[in-house]
């Protein structure tokens, strides 16, 4: 068993987690302790700019150097914090840190009907790309650990669409639990696992979902999100916005599909979104995000038991409030598992950087759509 670290920051661009978890990749022993970093309000404000810079930025710009730093900084001092309480708990350190990055960039293979294992030659003539940014090397000599990063570039080579990545933890937690299942999070996009009874898996994005909510709410409101869902509630959802919205062809598009966090950007501005008072547009978003997960299940091959929600989304009761009258099966948060939805993700990361470490396959055809199961990551040394 290894002793890592798993680091994530999502597409909510909010801080970056850390947890603390012991595994071979395989099998997840101890779960340790776990923190969440807040970025400061300029590092948040700079982060949110690069997506919109990503897509003409040259790899040397001085600003993303400067993010760059700013963000590896923030992810050392989430590692320093997690080998200090995993030592008070455990009298233990750390074997290899589990290091995502910050996506500002993410352009995967074109979605194509019916597309599957066997189209993936067809794919890699129309590669994609995805950008994490973060200074693996640099974290390394902070930490004095080896880091485990770079997990989705591969799998977009090779026609895969380079997410979700975390379903095959997903599938180890929930290795009990009655099936068919479905896991949902909710970060800046929306992502789902479907794992059926004999443990086969479904994932793809359903859409977005804290993303467009909080910039709505920091537009309005000059916060950065909306604080239990206090903007969404105290609005009414526009039915003629929202029938425009779920008219978008990727909703209906089959998996395996991902998203960017503004691929959705435009569709909101030509469904009238931005006219919306700020109450109503915010439960406009809310009610959208609920109805694409809702969208979603109409791809599993069988309906779920139950929905178990993590990330950021669980948190809001606007939209559990619209995920429960969207879906049929109950909706609870990971908790009722005994799961921590606020650091699923991170933990994740943990198991995948062991997974990168053995040589492992992370990513597989019924998530990103690769031809086979295969490996990816790179780890560098301290």
């Amino acid at each position: 068993m290894l002793r890592t670290i798993g680091l994530m920051s999502g597409t909510s661009l909010d801080g970056v987690d850390a947890a603390w978890v012991e595994t071979d990749g395989e099998a997840i022993g101890r779960i340790g302790p776990t923190v969440t970093l807040p970025y400061d309000p300029g590092l948040r404000r700079d982060l949110r700019r690069l997506l919109d810079l990503a897509p003409a930025l040259a790899p040397d710009d001085a600003f993303l150097a400067d993010c760059v730093r700013r963000l590896t900084d923030r992810h050392a001092n989430a590692v320093a914090r997690i080998r200090e309480l995993a030592w008070e708990s455990f009298r233990e350190g750390a074997d290899l840190i589990g290091f995502h990055g910050q996506t500002i960039l993410h352009r995967p293979p074109p979605i194509r009907p019916g597309r599957n294992a066997a189209t993936a030659a067809e794919a890699l003539r129309q590669p994609g790309s995805t950008w994490q940014v973060g200074d693996a090397a640099l974290l390394a000599r902070l930490t004095n650990l080896p880091v485990a990063h770079d997990f989705r570039s591969a799998d977009v080579a090779a026609g895969g669409q380079g997410a979700p990545l975390v379903p095959i933890v997903h599938a180890a937690l929930a290795a009990a639990l009655p099936k068919p299942l479905a896991v949902l999070n909710l970060g800046g996009v929306g992502n789902v696992t479907w794992i059926g009874e004999g443990d086969e898996l479904i994932a793809f994005d359903t859409g977005p979902a804290n993303g467009p909510l909080d910039d709505w709410a920091r537009k309005s409101t000059g916060r950065d999100y909306d604080k239990d869902g206090h903007l969404a509630l105290a609005g009414e959802p526009d039915a003629a916005v929202l029938g425009r919205l779920m008219a978008h062809p990727y909703l209906e598009a089959p998996p395996p599909k991902s998203l960017d966090r503004l691929d959705f950007s435009r569709a909101l501005h030509e469904a009238g979104a931005d006219r919306l008072t700020p109450q109503d547009g915010a439960a406009t978003l809310a009610t959208f995000c609920a109805l694409c997960v809702a969208a979603a299940g109409r791809h599993f091959p069988a309906p779920p038991l139950q929905w178990l929600v993590g990330g950021g989304g669980r948190r809001n009761p606007a939209i559990m409030r619209a995920l429960s009258g969207a879906l049929e099966a109950p909706v609870r948060p990971v908790e009722v598992a005994g799961w921590n939805g606020d650091a699923l993700e991170a933990q994740a990361f943990g198991v995948l950087a062991a997974r990168v470490r053995r040589g492992l396959a992370i990513t597989f055809p019924g998530t990103t759509g690769v031809a086979e199961p295969m490996a990816g990551g790179r780890v560098v040394e301290p």
